[in-house]
């Protein structure tokens, strides 16, 4: 437990950098986003925008603000939206909820092709099927997401018209009572079948969007690490004795291999949460990567310096999380 606070503890100066960081590039960032919000110097008088200013705090010096920012950041105060004169932690809060049940469901995806690929290729080194494997995971870590997602729309959407092309619900669909946020889950405890299945289909194409990438390398880490276990002599032992190839590849070879593919899940799903923004703007999908480029484009500082933490400390946490499950696979490591 003591090391695990000592990780913790290290992640702090990280998150005072980053901080830093954001809150000047912000700040540097060309434009001011009173004039905008008030539609420009032409329709208001330069009193209303300084009025505005010292209302919001942007006439302070900006280590006042800089300190104002993180007093509130750790004090549960993310300040006010610029744009839309809403708590920013409501705003984060609302959208959140989408954007995990979209990485979720991505992680599912990869979790559900890649390792399997990924154990096949290796048990059956360079046969027809590895070399197929290969190449499609090659395809899909060089294929750009946002193409992907515009191919899958005009495919399955536009062209065949099996699944909707965005949104998270069909606006002729009920929502279920919110009671988690997650449109699925709710569904579920709602028993409300008819917006499951819409969540489903909705969620089907941004989601394969998301985990086709990533299970690519998925499958590519969990071959070769595949391959390094399966060359030890625990499981020519394990052979040896008779066992069938299924347990020998579930039981010893496969739990042994997984530290490097837990360390790929995890770094995904923090990238997924801090950097699914262009997915989410091709699938109008509502979630916290859509909000914050709304914001980066009228320079909403408060909103936008908020989430970049969120996605900072996403990273740390889910780093944090890799660190102990490699001491739960295998007792021999060590924080």
């Amino acid at each position: 437990m003591d090391v695990v606070l000592q990780r913790m503890l290290h992640t702090v100066p990280i998150l005072i950098g980053i901080s830093i960081i954001v809150f000047l590039l912000m700040h540097l960032t060309p434009g001011d986003p009173v004039e905008i919000m008030l539609g420009g110097v032409g329709h208001v008088s330069q009193a209303d925008i300084e009025l505005m200013r010292a209302e919001l705090g942007l006439d302070r010096p900006l280590i006042q603000q800089y300190f104002a920012f993180v007093r509130g950041i750790f004090g549960g105060d993310w300040g006010t939206s610029i744009r839309t004169r809403v708590p920013v932690k409501q705003l984060v809060l609302e959208r959140l909820p989408a954007t995990i049940e979209l990485t979720l469901s991505a992680i599912f995806v990869s979790l559900l092709i890649g390792i399997p690929a990924g154990i096949l290729s290796a048990i059956r080194r360079y046969s027809f099927l590895d070399q197929v494997s290969t190449l499609v995971a090659l395809i899909g870590v060089s294929m750009p997401g946002f193409w992907l997602g515009l191919i899958l729309v005009l495919i399955f959407s536009v062209g065949l018209q099996w699944l909707p092309g965005g949104v998270r619900l069909a606006f002729d669909i009920p929502e279920p009572p919110q009671i988690t946020g997650f449109l699925l889950l709710d569904s579920l405890l709602a028993r409300n079948w008819i917006a499951f299945r819409g969540t489903l289909r909705h969620l089907a194409l941004p989601a394969v969007t998301l985990g086709a990438p990533m299970a690519a390398l998925t499958m590519r880490v969990t071959r070769s690490s595949m391959l390094e276990v399966i060359g030890q002599d625990y499981i020519t032992f394990a052979k040896a004795k008779g066992l069938k190839e299924s347990r020998v590849v579930i039981k010893h070879a496969l739990r042994n291999a997984l530290i490097p593919i837990v360390t790929v899940v995890a770094l995904n799903m923090g990238s997924l949460l801090g950097g699914n923004m262009i997915i989410e703007r091709i699938f109008s999908w509502p979630g916290l990567g859509q909000l914050v480029v709304d914001s980066i484009r009228t320079y909403d500082y408060s909103v936008v310096q908020a989430a970049v933490i969120l996605y900072a400390l996403t990273y740390v946490v889910m780093n944090l999380l890799a660190d102990l499950l490699y001491v739960r696979l295998n007792p021999r490591v060590r924080l």
